[in-house]
């Protein structure tokens, strides 16, 4: 299995595509993927289509660096056919859960496979796929290429499948809420956000004091309270309720483990909890 990607989902794509493409050759895609090597890049409907830097090659007379055209498509799930599998999908609270809240289950082959159909690919009847490169092998490292970068695009967006099968996510969430198990999940979130109150900011505001008429250059900088006094609070251990955040983490989390900036293997979310534990700590220490 390839380490490409970093989710679930992205390596169960990998893998799909090793049950009837040789990993040997798949693998030479890899370094294809990069933005080094695509020059275009463009997702319409279920088509892919890529413009990718070639290999000089004199074997194949290639002497200046090539750009080749790739298109790669997946077959089409019939509206018939996806009105079914959303219809099984509803039936499951678990799964329209995760789904409402753009998460994917781990089970979502099974209501396919109960509709006679397949989400992830199963053969090369699922693509229609070509390239503009000499080699006649399919599929050439540059068709390779093009399913490593999915696989990565699907790390930060595991509905492009449903895309790519003929159904957007914006439609599967519209026809999921069309459900007695959608219709009631969309009214619980309604009613929770109705009854939450609203907050002006998640911080204190400041509050305007007006200025006293005379100020001693001494107060100013040293402040009225005795510097011993200072010294006893800053000294005093912080208590477990001030170390507490009412939203901890806010705006790192909301990027998700995977942001479209972070291209390590690692959480962006532990990282960044690693971080803030060492300035927590370090900041102690100077009190």
């Amino acid at each position: 299995m390839s380490k490409t990607s970093k989710t679930w989902w992205g390596q169960s794509f990998i893998t799909a595509l090793e049950e009837f493409i040789d990993p040997g050759r798949l693998s030479r895609g890899r370094a294809y993927r990069t933005d080094k090597k695509v020059k275009k890049w463009d997702i319409k409907g279920s088509k892919v289509s890529a413009q990718m830097r070639g290999s000089i090659n004199p074997y194949f007379d290639v002497y200046e660096e090539p750009t080749y055209h790739i298109s790669v498509s997946l077959s089409q799930i019939s509206s018939k056919q996806w009105d079914k599998i959303v219809m099984l999908l509803g039936q499951n609270a678990g799964a329209i859960c995760k789904l409402m809240m753009n998460e994917m289950p781990d089970d979502i082959e099974q209501p396919f496979k109960a509709a006679s159909e397949h989400l992830l690919p199963t053969g090369f009847s699922d693509f229609q796929m070509s390239c503009s490169c000499p080699d006649g092998s399919v599929p050439c490292k540059h068709i390779a290429g093009v399913f490593y970068r999915l696989a990565e695009l699907l790390d930060h967006d595991p509905f492009l499948l449903f895309q790519l099968r003929g159904l957007s996510h914006k439609q599967l969430h519209k026809q999921l809420a069309k459900s007695p198990l959608g219709e009631a999940l969309l009214q619980s979130m309604q009613d929770e956000q109705s009854t939450s109150p609203v907050q002006d900011s998640y911080f204190t505001r400041p509050q305007k004091q007006e200025m006293p008429k005379q100020v001693s250059v001494r107060s100013f900088w040293q402040g009225d309270k005795p510097r011993t006094e200072l010294t006893q609070l800053q000294t005093q251990a912080p208590t477990e309720q001030s170390n507490e955040s009412v939203i901890p983490a806010l705006l790192i989390k909301k990027g998700g483990d995977y942001p479209p900036f972070w291209d390590r293997d690692n959480s962006f979310i532990e990282a960044m909890e690693g971080y803030y534990l060492a300035l927590r700590k370090n900041g102690q220490k100077l009190l």
